[in-house]
């Protein structure tokens, strides 16, 4: 399959998100001179899509002279990359502008960071600070060691002069900075480095919480508190009290210095209900207004006007054919410049448009959902939107990528509404998020003391009419993190 550049850019629009598209409009912003932001900045969405931009009004000589389609010029393969993303590849111009952003946006300190930063900061000999290092570098993002202290001492003793007391006294050092139980090699020892700060010395349940950690942490991991109770002579009202303290401590204390990057969704579309109606908008914040630069586009019916009067005269200097020379070049530049700027804004329309074409049908398609939540999804596929709207199969899949819609019930992706489905006693279909929801349901109303199995949780979607099978179930229970009903059991 062929196409034109005009194609092409709107394949490429069209799959961008929200954040991507920005930055492609800026970029396309300072390498057109032609296209610039409307002073009025941003449009309300529906404005924007209902009524035409009158800066995009050319006058008709400038039309007559700039095709609306390019030739042929590259093939599908050659183009179509569904991992394209908008960069600017040349390093040379952008290196200062990059060290500064670098700067400006550079991570938090990671844990490895702050640890060293406080063995640095230390009275530590250079030997004994090699040491801590070393051991450092076994820490994980979680805080526990990873490797045995004897491994860790094979490999110092051929390089420094020392004794394994030595190693498991620096590691007892680093188990003493922050934060509160970093370096632990086990559950257990991670919370009673914990539980044996200075402020927990004195708590009534102190020792009972030590014994309970060091020697039953199975009973805690079991959640049998019957067992606790009984194991340590305890009332309901110590055990809530035991319960409360142990549970203020942090299993992964490094988790605290996490170095990724947040990512910030940005909706591309909003959903609303206004006087009992569901209203759907465009995000106008995620792109400005554009228009064409009145002042080149002048310029350029201007010079051309200049030429032709210069024709009639039949005169002309040598002078004045350099001038009408360069006249050309520059014609042909603004020309240039003029036509992708009107296929830039022309390509944002059809993105646009297409968007809100897509959301509204999964609005009106899944509007149960939006009166009732998950439950009510239906089961929808990209060709069901396809088949609807007139597109193909790819275009939905490109449009329903990485867009979001805010709704009351909170911030999809498009995705998120489609679903396969199950049949039903009734003959209908039930979708896969609807059953999720169900199972999700169930579980939160069992009894702790008597958490439904897979099995279970199956006859009691069959006796809802839905035909599911046990593994199925077990699927889609794992799918949303809910462990096993062995798991789920609380022993009281």
């Amino acid at each position: 399959m062929s196409m034109t550049p005009q194609l092409q850019q709107a394949i490429r629009l069209l799959q961008l998100s929200s954040l991507e598209l920005q930055q492609e409009i800026q970029e396309v912003l300072e390498t057109n001179p032609l296209l610039e932001i409307a002073e009025d900045d941003i449009q309300p969405a529906q404005e924007t899509l209902e009524s035409a931009d009158a800066s995009t009004e050319l006058p008709d000589t400038l039309n007559d002279n700039i095709p609306e389609e390019m030739g042929i010029d590259a093939d599908w393969d050659d183009i179509y990359d569904p991992t394209w993303k908008t960069a600017n590849n040349n390093a040379e111009s952008t290196s200062s502008a990059s060290d500064f952003l670098e700067t400006m946006h550079s991570s938090p300190q990671g844990l490895h960071e702050h640890l060293n930063w406080q063995i640095d900061m230390s009275n530590l000999s250079f030997q004994d600070k090699e040491i801590a290092r070393l051991i450092i570098d076994y820490i994980n993002e979680d805080g526990f060691l990873t490797e045995p202290l004897d491994q860790i001492f094979e490999s110092l003793e051929n390089t420094l002069l020392i004794e394994f007391d030595e190693v498991e006294a620096i590691l007892t050092y680093i188990q003493n900075l922050g934060p509160a139980g970093i370096g632990a090699r086990s559950l257990s020892e991670c919370l009673l480095i914990q539980l044996n700060q200075e402020r927990n010395k004195s708590h009534p349940y102190f020792k009972k919480a030590n014994r309970l950690l060091e020697k039953h942490l199975d009973l805690i991991e079991k959640r049998d508190y019957t067992g606790i109770k009984r194991t340590l002579r305890l009332t309901n009202s110590d055990l809530d009290q035991l319960l409360q303290l142990i549970r203020s401590f942090d299993p992964k204390p490094g988790k605290a210095f996490s170095t990724e990057a947040t990512d910030y969704i940005t909706p591309d579309i909003y959903v609303r209900k206004i006087k009992g109606k569901w209203r759907i908008s465009l995000n106008g914040d995620t792109q400005p207004e554009l228009k064409i630069n009145d002042y080149y586009a002048n310029m350029l019916k201007t010079d051309s006007q200049t030429t032709k009067d210069d024709k009639k005269s039949g005169v002309l200097s040598t002078a004045s054919y350099q001038d009408n020379k360069q006249q050309k070049q520059t014609n042909a530049y603004i020309k240039d410049n003029l036509q992708q700027a009107r296929w830039f804004m022309k390509s944002l329309e059809n993105r646009n448009s297409t968007i809100v074409n897509v959301a509204h049908a999964i609005v009106e398609r899944q509007l149960p959902f939006f009166q009732y939540g998950d439950e009510a999804m239906k089961p929808m596929v990209l060709k069901d939107l396809a088949d609807q709207l007139g597109l193909h199969e790819s275009t939905i899949s490109r449009v329903t990528t990485r867009k979001y819609m805010h709704t009351p019930r909170g911030i999809f992706e498009f995705k998120h509404f489609f679903s396969s489905h199950v049949s039903t006693d009734t003959g209908g279909e039930c979708s896969a998020t609807a059953i999720r929801a169900m199972i999700k349901k169930l579980i939160a109303e069992e009894d702790p003391g008597k958490p439904l199995s897979d099995n279970k949780l199956t006859n009691l979607l069959k006796e809802r009419g839905i035909n599911v099978a046990r593994r199925t179930v077990a699927k889609y229970r794992e799918a949303l993190a809910i462990p096993s009903s062995h798991d789920r059991k609380v022993f009281v």
